[in-house]
């Protein structure tokens, strides 16, 4: 039994950082990061379920962002979706390799997917939230985000 080491980058945990103001969302993305975690603390024999696990839960997400994004017109959605199917993409042509007893490559695809996911919530997924707040609320989201490193200092 082999257990996945995650050498060349850190174990994922869900931080609030990633948290975007809309509640489906930020369910889905600490779903992610579950799920990641899954997959880099798996054995091979296991790896093949969790990525299917992952593709239906990445699947689902992203039809609901692709959809948000189209309704509401959000200007770069055709960035947005691409990045989305290319993660599709990805998974399914590893699962395929799996198939074939080319199990190796999964610890590629979930060291890939850990560096991933916090800069698309970040950047990506984050000016989705303030775009559909601002069109729905006129403003930005309230995000109240538990254990960040916050200095107080002296104003100048």
């Amino acid at each position: 039994m082999l257990i996945l080491s995650m050498t060349n980058s850190e174990h994922i945990s869900w931080s609030d950082h990633w948290l975007v103001g809309l509640k489906k969302l930020d369910e889905d993305h600490q779903d992610f990061v579950r799920i990641i975690q899954s997959m880099q603390d798996a054995n091979m024999d296991e790896l093949a379920n969790l990525l299917e696990k992952f593709e239906s839960i990445a699947s689902s997400h992203f039809d609901y962002e692709n959809k948000l994004m189209i309704e509401t017109e959000f200007p770069p959605r055709t960035c947005h979706i691409d990045e989305h199917n290319a993660v599709l993409k990805s998974v399914s042509e590893v699962r395929a390799l799996i198939s074939l007893g080319e199990n190796k490559i999964v610890e590629s695809l979930v060291e890939e997917l850990a560096k991933w996911f916090p800069g698309h919530v970040i950047h990506l997924d984050s000016a989705l939230s303030h775009w559909i707040s601002k069109k729905q609320l006129g403003g930005k989201p309230v995000v109240i985000k538990r254990s960040l490193n916050l200095h107080h200092g002296k104003s100048a």
